[in-house]
C-alpha cells in the first residue's frame, strides 16, 4: 500500500492505494454471524463501480467553470480516492462472483443502467445535488458504522471490514467536497435537499433490491428467523442512522459542522504507521477505541 498528498502547505485529503486479502474459502457470509447485514453491504458494494465513475464524471464536467483553486485541489483529491474506491470494490465484487451468485450481473447491469441516463440526461445541477446528497448520506453512514463498529463487523473476515471502514474513513475525509462545489456552482437549499431525497431513495431501493436478490440465492429471504434477524438489523441501523441525517435537511447544515470520528482519525494515523495494517484489522478487537492491526501472518 502507499499513499499520495499534495504539497501546498493546506489540509488535503491523502489518497491511499490499498491492498486487502480474501480468504478462498471466504464465502459471501463474510460476517458469519450476521449473513443479513453481511449481504446488504454486499448489495451496496455492488453499486460502487458505477456510482463512483457518474461522481467523478459530474466532478470534471463541474471543473472547468471553478476559479477557486483550492476548491479545484480538492476536487482532484476527491476524485482520486474515489477512483480508488471504485477499484476497490471491482476486486470485492469479483470475489463475490467467483463465489457463484448468479443475480450479481442482472444488478450490476440495472446500476450501470441507471447512472449512464443520469450522466446523460440528466443536468450538471442535478448530478451536483445527487454527488452532494450521496456523499452527505455516505458522512452519515459512515459516523453510523464507525460508531457501531463492534456490532456490524466484530469477528468478520479482515478483508471485508477492512475495505468497508477504509472507504468510510474516506468517505468522511471528503464530507465537504461535493457539498462546496455543488454550493459554488449550483447552490440552492431546496435543490440541495432534492439531491439528498433522490439518491437516499435511490441508493436505498437498488440496495434492497440487491440483498433480497442475494438472500433469495442463500435461501434464507424465505427463512423466518432470517427475516426477523434482518428486520431487527434494518431496525437498529435506521434508529442510529435517522437523526444524523435529519440533521443534514437543516437550511444552514454545512458538512464541517460534523464531528469527524476519534476512531477515523486513529485510522489515519494507523495507516501513516502501518500502510499494509490498515488494511488488515483486527476485527476481534473493534471495541478498542484505536484501531488494531492483526499480526503480520496472522489472518481472521
Amino acid at each position: 500500500m502507499s499513499e499520495t498528498t499534495a504539497s501546498d502547505g493546506a489540509a488535503r485529503m491523502t489518497v491511499r492505494r490499498m491492498g486487502f486479502a480474501y480468504p478462498p474459502a471466504m464465502s459471501g457470509h463474510w460476517n458469519k454471524g450476521r449473513p443479513e447485514f453481511s449481504q446488504i453491504v454486499n448489495a451496496a458494494s455492488l453499486a460502487m463501480p458505477y456510482l463512483e465513475p457518474y461522481l467523478i464524471k459530474t466532478m470534471r464536467e463541474a471543473r472547468p467553470q471553478i476559479r477557486d483553486e483550492a476548491l479545484l485541489a480538492a476536487l482532484d483529491d476527491y476524485v482520486a480516492q474515489e477512483a480508488m474506491h471504485f477499484q476497490q470494490h471491482r476486486k470485492f465484487n469479483n470475489e463475490l462472483k467467483a463465489r457463484g451468485y448468479s443475480s450479481i450481473e442482472k444488478i450490476e447491469a440495472a446500476l450501470a443502467s441507471d447512472y449512464r441516463k443520469l450522466g446523460e440526461t440528466r443536468s450538471l445541477a442535478f448530478n451536483l445535488a445527487y454527488a452532494e446528497g450521496f456523499e452527505s448520506m455516505a458522512l452519515a453512514l459512515g459516523r453510523m458504522l464507525i460508531e457501531d463498529r463492534k456490532f456490524l463487523f466484530g469477528g468478520s473476515e479482515s478483508g471485508v471490514a477492512s475495505l468497508i471502514l477504509w472507504h468510510f474513513v474516506e468517505e468522511i475525509e471528503h464530507k465537504n467536497v461535493a457539498y462546496d462545489v455543488f454550493d459554488h456552482l449550483a447552490g440552492n437549499y431546496f435543490r440541495r435537499v432534492h439531491g439528498l431525497l433522490y439518491a437516499t431513495i435511490h441508493i436505498m431501493w437498488r440496495t434492497r433490491g440487491g440483498y433480497q436478490a442475494l438472500l433469495k440465492e442463500d435461501g434464507l429471504w424465505h427463512d423466518r428467523r432470517s427475516r426477523v434477524a434482518l428486520a431487527l438489523l434494518l431496525l437498529r441501523i435506521f434508529a442510529r442512522l435517522t437523526p444524523k441525517m435529519l440533521r443534514i435537511l437543516v437550511p444552514f447544515y454545512n458538512p464541517r459542522q460534523v464531528k469527524d470520528p476519534a476512531w477515523a482519525l486513529s485510522w489515519a494515523r494507523l495507516f501513516k504507521a502501518d500502510n499494509d495494517g490498515a488494511g488488515r484489522l483486527d476485527t476481534r478487537r473493534l471495541d478498542a477505541p484505536e484501531p488494531v492491526a492483526l499480526s503480520t501472518g496472522e489472518t481472521k
